[in-house]
Order: structure tokens, then sequence, then C-alpha cells
């Protein structure tokens, strides 16, 4: 049995809420929807985005968001995290002040969903980050954290219309994060990582939405040298990630799955022919296509 160290709560009311509805058939009928609600970021005095979450792990979401847009340095000592549930509001308070006033004229929509933004910088550090060329990523470890992963309890197989990202090492899923965007749950779990000294050595990431430009600059950011999921690629999200000689394996269900950056990385341990194919039923017929959105 895998030990996740954190699990989504798929019974939390607070993330989850029954609705009425009607069939294909007209029959009534009720289905579980994620809660999505505003969360208004300020770094010290200053106001810096408004996103919209599930609302759990506010404090993870603000770290994670800053430290992924580049206005939260890594080192940065951080003297407090107020939340304010009655007025969806988090305030991450530093050391010393900031100053991004530059970084939010050069803001730029990106393919993320629920509104997700870089910045004009966000590159600044791209380049200069070097992935651990001896990390490995076995076969078997991808069948494994594929297997624990998707059936592992959650808000998307209760109730679907919702992104999965999953910190790991080896063959071993420990941090299991889940929101309305894809970039939102890996700013969680980078957040987590930062407040809680977890370092990046001998970790995989895993999600199960597409593997775009902005999944790849955040994974090499956080400096993990692999990504998977189980879904697909963008063609800069390829081109980024063979920039970067970072290990991006897409489309990763059941036996199959390409590599299609730093497949030197791959140790292939496992015989395909003896990994069954995937239950269709694992990831839940909600939406037959919310894989890929």
């Amino acid at each position: 049995m895998f030990r996740f160290i954190i699990t989504p709560d798929p019974l939390n009311p607070r993330l989850v809420e029954t609705v009425r509805a009607t069939d294909h058939t007209g029959a009534d009928t009720e289905a579980a929807v994620p809660v999505e609600r505003p969360l208004t970021l300020f770094l010290n005095s200053r106001e810096v985005v408004t996103m919209m979450t599930i609302g759990d792990y506010p404090e993870c979401l603000a770290v994670g968001y800053l430290l992924n847009q580049n206005m939260l340095r890594p080192t940065e000592e951080i003297v407090a995290i107020d939340v304010d549930e009655e007025i969806d509001v988090v305030v991450v308070r530093t050391e010393r002040e900031t100053d991004f006033e530059e970084k939010l004229k050069r803001r730029t929509l990106t393919s993320g969903c629920a509104q997700g933004t870089a910045f004009g910088d966000v590159m600044e550090k791209f380049d200069e980050t070097v992935l651990p060329p001896d990390a490995i990523v076995r076969t078997s470890w991808i069948y494994g954290l594929s297997r624990a992963i998707n059936t592992q309890p959650s808000i998307y197989l209760r109730a679907g219309a919702i992104h999965g990202c999953v910190l790991c090492e080896a063959d071993r899923p420990l941090i299991y994060m889940e929101d309305v965007g894809r970039h939102n749950a890996i700013d969680k779990i980078a957040g987590y990582m930062r407040l809680d000294g977890i370092g990046s050595e001998n970790k995989i990431f895993y999600t199960t939405g597409r593997l775009t430009s902005e999944m790849v600059i955040k994974c090499v950011r956080m400096e993990i040298p692999i990504l998977i999921s189980r879904s697909g690629f963008t063609a800069w999200g390829v081109e980024l990630a063979r920039r970067a000689n970072l290990t991006l394996i897409g489309r990763a269900k059941g036996k199959r799955f390409l590599c299609v950056s730093g497949g030197d990385r791959l140790v292939f341990d496992a015989d395909p022919d003896r990994v069954p194919e995937e239950n269709p039923r694992v990831r839940r017929e909600a939406s037959p296509r919310e894989d890929a959105a």
C-alpha cells in the first residue's frame, strides 16, 4: 500500500457540492461538482492577483505562485502567512519589502485553465537551471505511479472537472494536490515543498493534465528533472523540455507511454506485456475527454 503524505479530500463539503440535475432520459438526478471560489493574494501590502481555486491549502498556493512567478526568491524569509477565509484573502509577509510592479506590467495570459498567468521575465532563470543528468526513471515506477495515483480517492473521481498534480519519489507518490487549474495544483506543491523544506532531489512530478509550456517551465523552476502525465503535449512544451533536458513523458495510460524528451533517463525494467491495461472506469466517465482539458 502506498502511503501519501497528502491526498485530496473528496468528502470535504467546502470542496465538493451536490447539485440537482436532469439526465439524458429526463429523469431527476444529482451531480457532485467541485467548488470554485476567488482567492486574492497579497505580497506584504500589495495586491498581486485573484485566483480561482477550490480553496484548500491557500498558504501553499500563495507561496508556490509567488515562487513560480519569480516574485519570491527561494531564499526569501517569510515571516508570516495570514489567511482570512471570510473575505477569501491570503497575505504573504516577507522580511524585506518587495517590488514587482514591472513584472505585473509584463503579465501575459497563458494556456493554463482558470486564467493562469506568466510574466514577461518568467524565463529569467530557465536557461540557467541545470537539471541533474544522472536522475533516472524506471518504467516500473511509471506503471506503479499511474496505478497508485489514478485509483486514489480524489475529487476528480467523485466530481470530475478538476486537475491533479503529484510529487513522487521513485515509485512512491508523496503529495497529491488538486485544483480547477493545473497551474494551481503545481503551485500548491511548490509552496508545500518550500514551507516544509522538501528538496527536489530524486523527485518525479506527475500530472493528470496536458503538458503545456507552463507546466514544463514550472517543473524546471522547481528543479524536478522528470515530468509525467496521462495526457498529451503541446509543441512548445516539448521544445522547452528538450531545451532544458527535462524528461517529458506523456500519454501514460496502462502499459503505454511516450517519452519525447530526456529519454536517456529511462530505465526499461518492466515487461509491458505483463502490465494490465488501464481500467476505463479508473478516471471515471464523468467526462470522456476531461483528461485532455
